[in-house]
């Protein structure tokens, strides 16, 4: 990513460590980009048009703090409605063969629909340079992170600039930043749409090749992922440092929505999830550590009353809670929401218990699921709580 200060400076660094160890580099066909692990520790997303009109195996490279790991893949699967001519749904999800290191950052999507006006924090693995220079750099195998703030809905801009935007995305799915650098002449969305603002300073960059399918952080949840950059005018307006589609001060990138798209992310990932439970009885309330790695304990939200809206969707926020297990050392803590879509009635809330081979006795935690918006627990109960037990397979010595 091409950003304000010298490309150099240690505050655009992305260290191992620094939270954002589940940024990934993502590689197919002699291209590469982007990309971000889920929630579910298996699922990596990003963007379809790294796969479009290529075949190959994708791999994925993980930066933490206990070294580098590039594995393969399993399943690329880019969005059914994948519309390259207008970087419409450019999203596309790739599977690990087994768990993502435990060290490497899980996150969840961002399910708001208040983006615009916010600042976020953006990182991938794109060519440097700064918003003078444009990129000048290749990108590698070196993390940079930036800030920007997404100011408009890219159906917005094509609303005013009509046939000078060549493309036409689709109400509500992409989200526009433009590059500031601090002056009004650079300003590419306030010349163009009335969006006035002049940017956040030295912590201001824009994406660059290879940060396709990089993460936009709200929360530190997944926002915004990164699909194009690109140089607009209008009449006699030009804002564009350069004129040149390089990434410099002037020019505007866009995202896809994820709030639009958590339904496909959400669903293709239950879909993928091993031997998850379908029916109560089948739910496995004691689960075996393993050695190494993670494996999952699953727990079951079904809704069994009658909806309101059939067209409307039924969500929980969750959290897991340590007992006699620790997050971190016996399984990866998880909170977020988890939504019951229209054509939906139950889904899995997956957790990863972390294998090792120390013998240690068999310990519980919990999950609690609370906030219901749509249906409720019944009169008076306002928490849910289940509890798991990690099951030890390791020998005590004798």
């Amino acid at each position: 990513m091409t950003t304000t200060g010298y490309y150099t400076d240690a505050r655009y660094r992305a260290y191992p460590g620094d939270g954002y160890d589940g940024v990934v580099r993502v590689s197919f066909g002699g291209y590469y980009g982007t990309g971000t692990l889920l929630y579910d520790g298996h699922a990596v997303l990003t963007s379809a048009h790294l796969f479009e009109g290529r075949t190959g195996t994708a791999y994925v490279t993980f930066q933490t703090p206990s070294g580098t790991q590039t594995v393969s893949t399993t399943k690329i699967l880019q969005h059914p409605g994948y519309d390259a001519e207008n970087s419409n749904n450019d999203l596309a999800i790739v599977w690990l063969p087994e768990a993502a290191p435990v060290d490497a950052d899980r996150y969840e999507i961002y399910r708001e629909s208040d983006e615009i006006g916010q600042v976020f924090t953006f990182s991938g693995y794109g060519g440097t340079g700064t918003g003078i220079t444009g990129e000048i750099i290749p990108g590698g195998l070196i993390r940079h992170k930036a800030a920007n703030q997404f100011d408009a809905d890219a159906a917005e801009l094509k609303d005013h600039l009509g046939p000078y935007m060549a493309w036409t995305p689709w109400p509500g799915t992409q989200l526009i930043a433009d590059f500031d650098s601090g002056t009004s002449s650079n300003d590419a969305l306030g010349q163009l749409i009335h969006r006035y603002d002049r940017g956040l300073g030295l912590y201001e960059g824009l994406i660059a090749q290879g940060d396709s399918g990089s993460p936009a952080f709200l929360q530190n949840k997944v926002a915004g992922v990164a699909n194009y950059v690109a140089t607009l005018s209008g009449g006699s307006i030009d804002p564009d440092v350069d004129d040149f589609i390089n990434s410099s001060f002037g020019e505007i990138a866009a995202c896809q929505r994820v709030s639009a798209h958590q339904q496909w992310i959400d669903q293709s990932l239950r879909a993928e999830y091993p031997n998850a439970p379908t029916r109560p009885e089948e739910v496995q309330k004691a689960v075996v550590e393993g050695d190494s790695g993670t494996t999952y304990a699953y727990f079951l939200l079904q809704f069994i009353g009658v909806r309101s809206d059939p067209n409307e969707i039924l969500s929980v926020d969750y959290a897991t809670r340590d007992g006699s297990a620790l997050s971190g050392s016996d399984y990866l803590a998880v909170s977020g929401t988890l939504n019951l879509y229209p054509d939906e009635n139950q889904a899995v809330m997956p957790v990863e218990i972390i294998g090792d081979s120390t013998p240690e006795p068999s310990e519980s935690f919990y999950l609690d699921v609370f906030n219901p918006v749509g249906g409720s627990f019944g009169d008076g109960v306002v928490q849910l709580t289940a509890e798991r037990t990690i099951l030890n397979d390791d020998l005590w010595p004798a």
